[in-house]
């Protein structure tokens, strides 16, 4: 990973809310070492959690066609803190065409390390072998709800130690090591992945 990558790239852009509110500002922060765009309602907020950090691994970036400014981040996995379901697309807007172009390619290269790196360590799984006649026995309820509490308390283990795992690179002074980043971003969208996994399991 290049020195222009690993910096955080920030800036004042417009998001397209509702039909109602129309564009809006925001401030958005591009996190190299995470993997994540963030976006906070000021400047002035930004050192504060943010409005929303969306996990860009598998994410598409694209320019518009509505005009030189607009562009498109669609996510793959969902924003992290859950605040709209997977697969959810963002309009944005940049001060002018050029502006537009920095944040695309700046953008796409964090996108594409990030998913590649899960691509190399995550293989395809072979083909399920289904059966004609399945004989499963009918599961109890309170079976269920026990292995759903169980796996819960599994990942909320692994959330704490995700955490300390963080905590602990951010504070070496090897913290923006490409092999310390992809850890880290590895441990965050594997823990987002199973989480996902688990709410859909819930339904």
């Amino acid at each position: 990973m290049n020195n222009s990558i690993r910096q955080p790239y920030e800036g004042l852009l417009h998001k397209y809310t509702n039909a109602m509110k129309g564009w809006q500002y925001r401030w958005f922060i591009l996190s190299p070492e995470t993997g994540e765009l963030h976006y906070f309602l000021s400047e002035s907020e930004k050192n504060q959690k943010p409005r929303c950090s969306i996990y860009l691994a598998g994410a598409v970036i694209a320019p518009s066609d509505e005009d030189s400014n607009t562009f498109i981040v669609n996510s793959a996995t969902g924003h992290n803190y859950f605040t709209t379901a997977a697969g959810d697309m963002i309009k944005l807007r940049a001060t002018d065409a050029r502006a537009r172009q920095e944040w695309v390619d700046k953008l796409r290269a964090v996108t594409e390390m990030y998913t590649r790196a899960i691509a190399s360590s995550h293989p395809p799984l072979p083909p399920r072998e289904h059966s004609a006649n399945p004989t499963r026995s009918p599961v109890a309820k309170l079976e269920v709800l026990d292995a759903f509490a169980n796996c819960r308390e599994q990942l909320n283990k692994a959330e704490k130690h995700n955490a300390s795992l963080a905590q602990t690179i951010e504070n070496s002074e090897l913290h923006l090591e490409p092999e310390l980043l992809i850890l880290k971003a590895m441990s965050h969208g594997t823990l987002h992945t199973l989480n996902q996994c688990l709410n859909i399991l819930y339904q």
